[in-house]
């Protein structure tokens, strides 16, 4: 299997899952079209990514993912530096958000793509102007989408997560596995990994 993203965090998830893969990251434009809902826009970027790669290795099965944050229904992308990602958590603070992230499974040689999407609730606690300055000062949060990661020091302001934890970190592992079960792309008896 090949994964379509740098994502560190997608990376770690499925090591974790002990899926043999390696990564390929596309090069594709990540901005919504006009008027595109957020479900819409995470899922066209998930087979974007995945067929972008495709094209170039069709026998294989190509993961691509996408996540955003969903405040009051508008995508909070990635900060382009402190002050944007210090307004996004001032809008965070105190606040329900949703995270989305959509997955397509693409093997063109077979004409077969799969695709899901998991929505997550986080509820942020009320931040100070301390709080947010510490945070930046940290530098996790540029090049996140919505200014933070729950799974790294960004985790200290989450009051409460409904749904899949995994969703908010980049890949919702729940969803995805009957699917890498069925395509033979994990097997537990092989330790997690596919020796095809």
């Amino acid at each position: 299997m090949i994964l379509a993203s740098g994502s560190p965090r997608r990376r770690e998830l499925l090591e974790g899952m002990g899926v043999d893969f390696r990564v390929i990251e596309p090069e594709i434009g990540e901005r919504p079209r006009e008027g595109e809902p957020p479900a819409s826009f995470v899922r066209r970027l998930a087979v974007e990514k995945a067929r972008k790669v495709a094209e170039v290795h069709p026998s294989s099965w190509v993961l691509g993912a996408d996540t955003v944050v969903v405040l009051e229904g508008e995508i909070m992308g990635k900060p382009r530096g402190a002050p944007e990602a210090a307004s996004m958590l001032r809008r965070l603070s105190g606040k329900v958000h949703k995270v989305l992230t959509a997955f397509a499974l693409v093997n063109l040689a077979e004409g077969r793509q799969i695709t899901g999407l998991e929505i997550t609730e986080v509820k942020f606690v009320p931040m100070d102007e301390t709080d947010i300055r510490w945070y930046i000062s940290t530098g996790e949060p540029l090049g996140k989408a919505g200014a933070y990661a729950i799974q790294g020091r960004g985790g200290v302001f989450v009051e409460w997560v409904r749904g899949s934890y995994s969703n908010v970190v980049g890949l919702p592992l729940a969803q995805l596995l009957p699917h890498l079960k069925a395509l033979g792309l994990w097997r537990p008896e092989d330790g997690g990994t596919s020796q095809g």
